[in-house]
């Protein structure tokens, strides 16, 4: 568990491919100015940091709602809810097919008016000019970003990677942030998809430029206090230049 600032917590947790490489997955608890909390997506919490959940949020009746926020981070859903069960849970269509004991609320996290309710304490963004929920479940581009004024972060699933190099790489060379790597074959096959994604981007990199901090799954989180390098919208704007080669193939085929 992280302290991020002033009422952001974000929780790093274990998410292991064939059970053996450990990826880490996150959530992230927030206080909203109400004085409650939300908690961004679910992951696996250990019994030490389920009691300090309970105890920070008055045996879980202080926690307003649940927001899931990718569509394929499915596994900690029905748990998430018996920690939780007087919650509101939030989840993209996807979450409600694959949870469906769970009582989701109708309204979903890709959804504006969802956006408009939470407004006072958060931005939300949906990359655009690419597959939301692709037909492929291994494509794990796109999910909804989570801007959280207050504290001046940014929790983000696989949309964007922070990425540290294990020891004694890490020795060499610094942290970097991209793009997920499944860019290219989540782009919609369409004229325009690329100009479309690059203004998003564009956004994006323009709404971090008020950002100090990076919560990001399956990889780690840049904290203001830690970060010795280039800010997160500086970072964002050479992720973007990274994946130039991709948008441009797919401009070529589909215009």
């Amino acid at each position: 568990m992280i302290e991020v600032a002033d009422g952001f917590w974000n929780i790093r947790g274990s998410f292991k491919i064939a059970a053996v490489v450990d990826i880490g997955t996150h959530a992230s608890l927030v206080r909203r100015k109400n004085g409650r909390f939300v908690l961004l997506d679910t992951c696996e919490f250990p019994p030490e940091v389920r009691e300090w959940l309970l105890a920070r949020t008055r045996g879980g009746d202080d926690v307003e709602a649940v927001l899931h926020l990718h569509p394929f981070h499915t596994l900690h859903v029905e748990s998430g809810h018996a920690l939780f069960p007087k919650a509101t849970h939030h989840g993209t269509t996807r979450h409600a097919e694959r949870a469906p004991t769970v009582p989701f609320d109708p309204l979903r996290t890709d959804d504006p008016k969802l956006h408009e309710l939470f407004a006072e304490d958060f931005d939300f963004m949906v990359p655009r000019g690419v597959d939301f929920i692709p037909s492929d479940p291994r494509l794990h581009f796109s999910s909804v970003l989570a801007f959280h004024s207050a504290s001046k972060t940014l929790h983000v699933d696989d949309t964007v990677l922070h990425l540290r190099l294990p020891p004694p790489l890490s020795f060499f060379k610094s942290p970097v942030t991209r793009f997920h790597p499944t860019l290219g074959k989540v782009l919609q096959r369409r004229p325009g998809a690329v100009a479309t994604f690059r203004a998003w981007a564009a956004e994006l990199i323009d709404r971090a430029s008020g950002i100090d901090n990076l919560c990001a799954a399956h990889s780690s989180s840049l904290l203001h206090r830690d970060n010795q390098g280039d800010s997160i919208a500086r970072r964002l704007q050479d992720a973007l230049a990274k994946v130039k080669g991709t948008l441009e193939a797919h401009e070529r085929v589909h215009g």
